[in-house]
């Protein structure tokens, strides 16, 4: 069973915690988000957390979130927490009255099969942000 909450970065433990599963999941491929801005989520298998998810305000999109980042530790995998972890992002940005959710991903297929599975769909962003390779992702809300 897992539960998936939102998680209080301000407290120095959970970003702790935050920081872990970011370095157990990206393996310093991916700089450390700043934790204290946006809304992050934590994912617990019993008392242990197992992966985290978070969403910022978008500079790409305007009235819309951006899904910054979300890890899951191998272990975990197949279980469903990506999408699950998208799933309460999305109520977010739905209670914030943002109009979308953005995101990206770079040569990683199993996230960009989980965007699919959740609706989102592939788009060419006015000023993309990322690398050439990049997919850019956006689902309504509205």
């Amino acid at each position: 069973m897992y539960r998936i909450r939102i998680a209080d970065a301000d407290d120095d433990e959970t970003a702790e915690i935050l920081g872990d599963l970011h370095r157990l999941t990206f393996f310093g491929g991916a700089s450390l988000p700043q934790f204290e801005s946006g809304t992050w989520w934590l994912a617990h298998h019993d008392d242990d957390a197992v992966a985290f998810a978070g969403v910022v305000p978008s500079t790409h999109a305007r009235n819309s979130g951006y899904f910054c980042r979300v890890g899951v530790l191998q272990r975990h995998w197949g279980r469903g927490l990506q999408l699950r972890l998208m799933r309460a992002i999305e109520a977010r940005g739905r209670r914030l009255g943002w109009d979308s959710i953005v995101s990206d991903t770079t040569d990683n297929p199993v996230s960009a099969n989980n965007f699919i599975h959740a609706g989102y769909r592939l788009y060419e962003p006015e000023a993309p942000w990322a690398w050439s390779h990049t997919l850019y992702w956006r689902k309504w809300l509205r």
